[in-house]
């Protein structure tokens, strides 16, 4: 087995991986981490269907994937606004009219320590779309997901989840004030506590779920940061004994090594980073009733529930 840390690549995880046959979504895959991605999985033989907030960038990303890949490779593209649950539906159904086997379905998109602001359907913008949007998304994708098992979900969390536990008398700051970097934690702690929920619903069934920390790199992740949020970003940095910026390559990895790496197949509801198992996370991200208590708040949030394998 090969020896994997935080400077491994993305093609050096794929190395001999072949996907030939499977069916990969990934979203928010038009820049970063998501077009890395999908440009590795495309080329490991996957059909990937990537996601764009409107058209005309999904096809941006689709050409971009074409010529990053400097091979012949099947990508095709699908709008999906995660602000917004209809067009989290819409996307859902026109997938599941051509694809009805999903093998990888890796949750990439997201926003941070963005500005007070909140979705079409009034969550929090941070919470709405890094989690409820694919919580949504991935329980609408679950028939094809079981259908294509063994299969993987992939959500992209972050060491940011150490913020703050799920705020749990008022995650959508409607009563409190908001401060952009709790409600970034937020988020990224439900998307360990889905993965944790979903694991255990579906493992039985030969769906396996993933949390991923990529590590800090330099994206267009927080394009919709202020300047006192960028200041107080840079301020922890200098104070932390942070690990040094990844490229996207090795920032991409880790959650192509959890899409992809045979040593995971009986293992799942794992907290990942620098291609291995971490036991980084916080408490309150490893706790399964807390885990289970956000599945039916999200089931509420969204207004339909689904129920267990």
């Amino acid at each position: 087995m090969p020896t994997y840390g935080p400077d491994t690549t993305t093609d050096e995880v794929a190395a001999g991986v072949d996907l030939a046959g499977r069916t990969a979504v990934v979203t928010g895959a038009t820049s970063g981490l998501g077009l890395e991605t999908a440009r590795v999985l495309a080329l490991a033989g996957a059909h990937v269907v990537l996601t764009a907030r409107d058209a005309a960038k999904g096809e941006a990303a689709l050409d971009a994937v074409r010529e990053a890949a400097g091979a012949p490779v099947s990508v095709e593209a699908g709008v999906l606004d995660l602000t917004s649950l209809a067009s989290v539906r819409e996307f859902a159904v026109r997938l599941l009219d051509r694809r009805p086997c999903v093998d990888l379905l890796v949750n990439n998109a997201g926003v941070m320590a963005t500005p007070f602001e909140r979705t079409a359907d009034g969550f929090e913008l941070q919470f709405g779309t890094n989690h409820l949007g694919h919580f949504l998304l991935t329980n609408l994708l679950a028939p094809a997901l079981l259908r294509g098992a063994p299969a993987r979900v992939v959500n992209l969390s972050s060491a940011g989840h150490t913020a703050s536990d799920i705020r749990w008398d008022d995650p959508n700051f409607e009563h409190t004030d908001y401060h952009p970097w709790l409600a970034y934690g937020q988020s990224k702690t439900a998307n360990v506590l889905f993965t944790v929920e979903l694991d255990r619903r579906l493992a039985g069934r030969g769906v396996r779920a993933y949390a991923v920390h990529p590590g800090m790199i330099r994206t267009n992740l927080g394009r919709h940061m202020n300047r006192e949020a960028g200041a107080e970003l840079q301020s922890k940095i200098s104070r932390a004994n942070m690990p040094a910026m990844k490229s996207v390559p090795a920032g991409a990895a880790t959650q192509v090594w959890a899409a992809t790496a045979p040593e995971l197949a009986e293992q799942g509801g794992l907290y990942l980073e620098d291609c291995g198992i971490s036991d980084k996370h916080a408490p309150w991200a490893r706790d399964a009733e807390s885990a289970a208590r956000l599945w039916t708040l999200s089931e509420e949030l969204v207004g339909e529930k689904f129920p267990p394998a």
